[in-house]
C-alpha cells in the first residue's frame, strides 16, 4: 500500500509510536521558529533546561510582532532575544526583516523537513511541502533542546483541487470556501493534504496562503506536494539545491476526501466575527467601508502586492477609506521599491507600514468606532483589531484594493482585465538582516531588561483538586478572550504578573480580581475552547492565577497542549448536558485525583454546592498523564532528562 505525503515525512522522522490515527507519536524536528510575542517566554524556558546549544538543524528567532517601541519594554525583549539566540546557536531575524512565515518561506523552509513554531500559523510552510506545526513555546524549547515533539497521529484529509481559478478569484477564496464547508472546528485532529490537477496551477505563495489559513480550521497542519512549481520558486530564491520532489504514491490511502472545483469559485469574504462566516462578496453587497488593510502572513507576498500596486497605479484611494499596506518581508519591500510599485501605492494614497504583523494582531491601525474594516488577514475575532465596536471582514488583496478604490465592499471583477503577475525568475536575495549566532557562547552576555519576570511553574498534582468555578463561558472562546494581545498588552508578554490583571477580561472584567481573591479554581466552557493563537500565555497566566483545571465540551489542539504543559487539567464532559448543571461560584472537588488519573481516562467531579456528581474525561496519552502528574512539561522534562 502506498503512502501519502504526511506519512512519508512522519515515517522519516518517527522516533516512537505507530502511524495510526488517534495514537500518540514522537517525531524529530529539523527546524524551529519563534517570534517575539511568544519567543521571550520560549527562550526563558529553554534556558531553564540548561542545554548550552540548540540541537536542531536550524532555529530562527524573529522580531515581527511587538514592533511599536512606545516604551523600553519591547526594545528590551528584542535585546534579550538577540543575545540569548546568539549565545545558544539560534539565527536572529532583525526587526524590519519581515514576518516570520513569509521570511521562512523565502529563505529557510524545505520540502520534506519538519518545522515546529511558536506561532499558530507555522503551517504556512506546508505551501512548500514542509510538515510545519504550530505549538506552544515550551514545546518549541524542548525541540530546540533536542527533544522530540509528541503529537496525536492525525487523520489525513485529501483535498482534491480540480480545474483552474478564474480571473479575480484567488487562493484566499479557496481557503475561505473550505472554511465555509468545514467550519473552524472542521480540521481538528486532521492534516489537509492537497492534490489534484488544480495544484499545478498555484504558485508557492498562493499555496502558502491556503496552508496558512488551514490553522483557522483547527487543523494540525496543511501540506502541498513539492513539484516543479516548488522547484521554480526555490530556484528563484537561489535555493534549488534544497529542493526535492515529494508527492503521494498513486495508491496512497486517506481517511477522508473533499473536492473543490476551482473554476466554480467566486470572490468570497468572511463576515464578523469568525473566519468561517463566509459568503460571496456579491451577496454581502456594497456596504460602506472605512478602512482597508493589506498584508499579514497570509497575503503579503511579492505577487500579492504587485497585483495591488498594478490595480492602484494611476488611481486614488476613496476619500472615506484609510488604506494601509504591510509588505511581508524586506525582500518584498526592496523589490517593490526597485521596480516602482511602491511609488504607485504611495501615489494612490496608501500608507505603507513596516514589514511586520502590525494591524493583524492589533498592533496599531485600530479602526474608528463602529468602523467597517476589510482586511487580507486570517482572523477577524471580536475585538482583535483593537476596536471592540469595529466590524472586520476578511478577503483577498484583490477584493481589498477594489474596495479601497470605491469606498464600498466591491467584487473586483468589475475592474475589467485581471492584472497577471509572473513569478520572478530571480528574487532579490540579501540576508544581511539575519544575524548568525556567535561561534563562542562564552563571549555573549544575555541581556535581561527589568520587564522580564520569572514565569510560573506548577507543582506536582495533589490528591485532592478543588476550587470554585470562577467563570462559565460559551463556545469558541479564543486565546484573544483568554489573554488579550493588543498594542497596550503586547509589551508585557514577558511579565506574567502584569498580564494577570487582564486575563479573560473580554468575557468578564471582574475575573482577575475574583480569581486572586479565591486563590484560583476552575473554568467551564463550551466547544472549541482556546481556538486561535498558539500563545502559551493563555495557559501561563491562568496558572499564575491558580487555575487548576478547565472543564469544556471540547478544546482547540494547541491550547489543550499548552494547558497540559502548564499542568492544568483539560477535562471534557462525558455528558455535555452536565454543562447545564454548573454555575459560576459552584464549589467542585476531584477526590483522589492522582489515582483516578493513573487508573483510567474518566474522573468523577463532585459539585459540592449542588450536591451532584458528573463525569469528565482526560483525553491524553499515558505520557501526558505523567506530564500532568508532574505539574507540567518543564517539571517532567527535568525529572526525565
Amino acid at each position: 500500500m502506498g503512502k501519502n505525503i504526511v506519512e512519508k515525512i512522519i515515517e522519516k522522522h518517527l522516533i516512537s509510536g505507530t502511524m495510526k490515527s488517534g495514537k500518540e507519536i514522537a517525531i524529530t524536528i529539523d527546524q524551529t521558529l519563534t517570534q517575539d510575542s511568544t519567543g521571550t517566554m520560549a527562550y526563558l524556558q529553554y534556558e531553564a533546561m540548561g542545554v548550552p546549544r540548540v540541537k536542531t538543524k536550524r532555529s530562527v528567532a524573529y522580531v515581527d510582532h511587538n514592533m511599536l517601541q512606545a516604551g523600553f519594554e519591547n526594545a528590551d525583549d528584542h535585546k534579550y532575544i538577540q543575545t540569548v539566540a546568539s549565545k545558544h546557536g539560534v539565527y536572529f531575524s532583525r526587526p524590519g526583516n519581515g514576518i516570520c512565515h513569509q521570511v521562512n518561506l523565502e529563505r529557510f523552509d524545505r520540502p520534506g523537513w519538519t518545522l515546529l513554531g511558536s506561532d499558530s500559523h507555522t503551517p504556512t510552510a506546508g505551501g512548500i511541502g514542509m510538515l510545519a506545526i504550530g505549538a506552544g513555546g515550551l514545546d518549541v524549547a524542548v525541540a530546540m533542546a533536542g527533544g522530540p515533539y509528541y503529537l496525536t497521529m492525525p487523520r489525513v484529509c485529501r483535498v482534491v483541487l480540480k480545474g483552474k481559478l478564474n480571473p479575480w478569484v484567488t487562493a484566499k477564496d479557496v481557503i475561505l470556501e473550505i472554511l465555509r464547508q468545514l467550519s473552524v472546528k472542521g480540521g481538528v485532529g486532521k492534516v489537509l493534504e492537497y492534490a489534484g490537477d488544480g495544484v499545478s496551477t498555484l504558485t508557492v505563495p498562493e499555496r502558502a496562503t491556503i496552508t496558512n489559513m488551514g490553522t483557522e480550521l483547527g487543523a494540525t497542519t496543511s501540506i502541498f506536494p513539492s513539484d516543479e512549481m516548488t522547484r521554480a520558486f526555490m530556484r528563484a530564491q537561489n535555493r534549488e539545491d534544497e529542493w526535492i520532489e515529494l508527492c503521494a504514491d498513486y495508491d496512497a490511502q486517506y481517511d477522508e476526501e473533499i473536492e473543490i472545483d476551482l473554476s466554480t469559485l467566486e470572490p468570497l469574504i468572511a463576515k464578523p466575527h469568525s473566519p468561517d462566516n463566509v459568503d460571496s462578496v456579491k451577496n454581502v453587497g456594497p456596504i460602506k467601508v472605512d478602512q482597508v488593510a493589506i498584508g499579514s502572513c497570509t497575503n503579503s507576498s511579492y505577487l500579492d502586492l504587485m497585483r495591488v500596486a498594478k490595480i492602484l497605479k494611476g488611481k486614488t484611494v476613496h476619500p472615506d477609506v484609510s488604506l494601509v499596506i504591510s509588505p511581508g518581508s524586506k525582500q518584498v519591500y526592496t523589490m517593490l521599491a526597485k521596480n516602482g510599485a511602491l511609488a504607485d501605492m504611495v501615489d494612490a494614497g496608501a500608507r505603507v507600514l513596516e514589514c511586520a504583523c502590525g494591524p493583524c494582531i492589533g498592533m496599531g491601525q485600530a479602526p474608528a468606532t463602529d468602523a467597517v474594516s476589510v482586511r487580507t488577514f486570517n482572523r477577524n475575532f471580536y475585538g482583535r483589531s483593537g476596536t471592540v465596536s469595529a466590524k472586520v471582514y476578511l478577503a483577498s488583496p484583490e477584493v481589498a484594493v477594489a474596495t479601497a478604490l470605491t469606498g464600498v465592499l466591491t467584487d473586483p471583477r468589475i475592474l475589467g482585465e485581471y492584472p497577471e503577475i509572473d513569478m520572478p525568475d530571480t528574487f532579490v536575495v540579501n540576508d544581511n538582516s539575519v544575524i548568525s549566532p556567535a561561534e563562542h557562547a562564552e563571549d555573549v552576555e544575555v541581556v535581561r531588561g527589568p520587564n522580564i519576570k520569572p514565569f510560573p511553574i506548577n507543582e506536582e498534582l495533589k490528591d485532592k483538586v478543588s476550587g470554585t468555578v470562577l467563570l462559565k463561558m460559551e463556545d469558541n472562546i479564543t486565546t484573544d478572550h483568554i489573554m488579550p494581545s493588543n498594542a497596550k498588552l503586547l509589551p508585557y508578554r514577558s511579565n506574567i504578573p502584569y498580564l494577570s490583571d487582564y486575563c479573560l477580561t473580554p468575557v468578564d472584567k471582574g475575573f482577575p480580581a475574583r480569581a486572586k481573591e479565591a486563590g484560583g479554581g476552575f473554568l467551564v466552557a463550551g466547544h472549541n475552547y482556546g481556538q486561535g493563537s498558539s500563545r502559551e500565555h493563555a495557559a501561563l497566566v491562568p496558572l499564575y492565577l491558580g487555575i487548576k483545571g478547565v472543564i469544556a465540551k471540547s478544546f482547540a489542539r494547541i491550547h489543550k497542549s499548552n494547558l497540559i504543559n502548564s499542568g492544568i487539567l483539560p477535562l471534557v464532559f462525558v455528558n455535555e448536558d452536565d454543562y447545564n448543571t454548573i454555575d459560576r461560584d459552584d464549589y467542585i472537588v476531584i477526590e483522589d485525583a492522582v489515582n483516578q488519573i493513573k487508573q483510567g481516562d474518566t474522573l468523577i467531579v463532585k459539585n459540592i454546592t449542588k450536591d451532584i456528581e458528573f463525569k469528565v474525561k482526560l483525553e491524553v496519552s499515558p505520557r501526558l498523564k505523567n506530564v500532568i502528574l508532574a505539574g507540567g512539561l518543564l517539571n517532567y522534562t527535568k525529572k526525565n532528562a
